[in-house]
């Protein structure tokens, strides 16, 4: 009877595992990377940068944010919170005179709620004939409502009041036109941190 040959463990004739080409390696962990980087930019953070002025003194042109996309999955958006949304249709014609809708996300901060009543008099914003203490702003000139906010959307304000394209212009944002809430400035170093700050009533 012929026995059959076992090999060892250590036996060099034992068959190895073909080894893939190492560019083919480079390409599967590079493919793996983007993919990672598009599902969490797409599902779960972003950064942003600020193109003007309008958000000021809060937020200044260049500064850096990390935008969260996953917390109003959970919660509605509230009162003071940033805001990064597609604008409605007409705000590309009201803030930069082109009938074509803007591809450019927005960036400001949410002061009326869905139902409440919103006004501006006198430099102060007054929700529901109560008005907001608001010390990060620069001080509206321009006088606005009363206007009811429509159920399922908010109005947005800059805090450079005088100087943003915003609600008091073109109207409200849809909930479905928000894209996430600014929470932490990484850029410049010197003034990293949280960046917003809580509208409060006055007593």
């Amino acid at each position: 009877m012929t026995q059959a040959q076992n090999k060892e463990p250590g036996d060099h004739n034992s068959p190895q595992p073909p080894r893939e080409n190492v560019w083919v390696e480079i390409l599967k962990t590079l493919g793996l990377s983007a993919v990672l980087a598009f599902g969490i930019r797409t599902f779960v953070a972003e950064a942003r940068f600020i193109p003007s002025k309008s958000m000021e003194p809060t937020l200044l042109v260049e500064d850096r944010l990390i935008v969260d996309k996953v917390s109003y999955h959970f919660k509605e958006p509230q009162r003071g919170d940033i805001v990064v949304f597609m604008p409605p249709d007409k705000a590309s014609d009201v803030c930069t005179g082109k009938i074509t809708p803007s591809k450019d996300a927005y960036i400001k901060r949410v002061i009326g709620l869905p139902g409440e009543t919103v006004a501006v008099r006198e430099g102060r914003v007054y929700i529901n004939d109560r008005p907001l203490q608001e010390d990060y702003i620069r001080t509206p000139s321009y006088q606005y409502g009363p206007k009811v906010v429509k159920q399922g959307e908010y109005l947005v304000l800059g805090d450079n009041r005088d100087n943003s394209c915003d609600s008091h212009s073109w109207g409200f944002v849809p909930r479905d036109n928000i894209i996430g809430r600014a929470v932490v400035r990484f850029w410049p170093l010197d003034r990293v941190g949280g960046i917003s700050p809580e509208p409060k009533y006055d007593n």
